[in-house]
């Protein structure tokens, strides 16, 4: 399985991935599911993967073109002019993978094949935009209204996100918000673990703020999941007592 979240900020952009792969709880690998190109000082686009990894793979190897002569080798991404074009052609490409994977297995692998993406970034001359990208080929844009997407193994970190969420918060306390709510996430589900993947795009900077892999053994992130834990626990120890006797 997989958790990823893109988030909208009056900053940027804050997303994170984990990178944990399974076929099975004893075939257990890590995979990259964050991916990101730049041109200074005119683009930065990342695309953000969930679903089946031949899926995923393709997609991706069919925007870097990895199937050409390295010397022909173009990504199409930083070739088109706006944002929406951009999740438009990462729309087309998914629809078109799983449609020829689906074929090539028949109708047994029909449904099997399936992915989503989070794609993110701003061109020049533009605002930083988000897209959540259905297997379909179809996609929505976030808001204000709808200022994060997720994809994967959305609901044990969604209501983290939902209370701690806000549009002018700084990079630091989204990257605090992200950290808590992959914490919840695999602490409640084995098919999400570490390393974790993070990007933070400044607005208008077009090229990674910060950019970095949080493993096991981070420092802060083993600090900020102790001490989550236990404000946790303080917080419901004080929370008025039920009366047996009401």
């Amino acid at each position: 399985m997989t958790y990823c979240v893109g988030m909208l900020l009056d900053h940027g952009l804050a997303l994170m991935s984990d990178t944990r792969t399974n076929s099975g709880v004893d075939n257990i690998s890590t995979f990259r599911k964050m991916h990101c190109w730049t041109v200074p000082g005119e683009r930065i686009v990342a695309i953000m993967t969930a679903g089946n990894l031949a899926t995923t793979q393709g997609v991706i190897s069919q925007i870097e073109q990895r199937d050409r002569p390295h010397a022909e080798r173009s990504n199409a991404l930083l070739q088109a002019d706006t944002m929406f074009q951009v999740a438009n052609l990462v729309g087309k490409l998914l629809r078109e993978t799983i449609a020829t994977i689906d074929e090539r297995n028949g109708e047994e692998g029909s449904g099997t094949f399936s992915a989503s993406m989070i794609v993110a970034g701003q061109i020049k001359g533009g605002q930083p935009r988000l897209f959540l990208i259905y297997p379909e080929g179809n996609f929505i844009e976030a808001s204000f209204d709808t200022p994060f997407f997720q994809i994967g193994e959305t609901k044990y970190g969604r209501p983290i996100i939902i209370r701690g969420y806000d549009r002018d918060m700084g990079f630091e306390n989204a990257v605090k918000l992200l950290m808590v709510s992959f914490d919840s996430t695999i602490k409640a589900n084995l098919s999400v673990g570490l390393p974790l993947d993070l990007l933070l795009i400044e607005r208008d900077r077009f090229e990674p703020l910060h950019q970095r892999r949080i493993v096991s053994q981070d420092p802060y992130y083993q600090a900020l999941s102790e001490q989550w834990s236990e404000a946790l626990r303080k917080a419901f120890y004080s929370l008025p007592d039920y009366s047996l006797d009401s």
